[in-house]
């Protein structure tokens, strides 16, 4: 058998993309990130000093934490919208909010969730990552590793409407692909 040049240069793009997987995290999706220098939006000025009212009422140092001449562009946004600026500042749950995190409580909650998410999502990105080898073209990894846990959303609305149950809330018509 007689090979080819289309044929040993897809040979050796296969080969050389094999010697590329070490122990790096598997990325699914593709950024285009050439690192080339700092992010000049993510640098921003510090307020003015200003002379305290009074010693006596400084905050306490807090190494690594706010400063009061650290610059807050949503905090500012919102007082100049009339809202509260504080109310972005994470302080645990709400009184506002009992009510509602006690009933999404009401079934059970799992402990360490989070840890138990990101180690399934690491486990899906590296089974992916390792057959999706001759994925050729701009497609999203991402997108295409979870495709199989999407929900139907069509599908389970023409099943609600099956059993009489009113679904206000969806789409007057669904795409020619969800048809069956």
């Amino acid at each position: 058998m007689k090979l080819t040049g289309t044929s040993l240069l897809l040979i050796a793009a296969l080969a050389l993309s094999a010697c590329g997987w070490g122990d790096r995290e598997v990325r699914l999706t593709r950024f285009k990130d050439n690192g080339a220098g700092p992010d000049e939006f993510s640098i921003l000025p510090g307020k003015p000093l200003q002379q305290p009212e009074s010693y006596t009422r400084l905050p306490a140092p807090n190494p690594g934490g706010a400063n009061l001449t650290d610059q807050n562009p949503l905090g500012d946004g919102v007082a100049a919208l009339g809202g509260n600026p504080n109310a972005r500042v994470p302080t645990g749950v709400s009184p506002a909010d009992g009510a509602l995190l006690n009933h999404t409580r009401r079934y059970g909650v799992t402990d360490g969730i989070r840890q138990v998410l990101a180690r399934e999502d690491a486990e899906t990105r590296r089974r992916y990552g390792r057959v999706n080898i001759l994925n050729i073209g701009p497609n999203d990894d991402y997108t295409d590793a979870y495709r199989r846990q999407w929900l139907d959303s069509y599908g389970e609305a023409r099943r609600l409407r099956g059993l009489g149950i009113a679904t206000p809330s969806a789409p007057p018509g669904e795409p020619a692909r969800a048809r069956r």
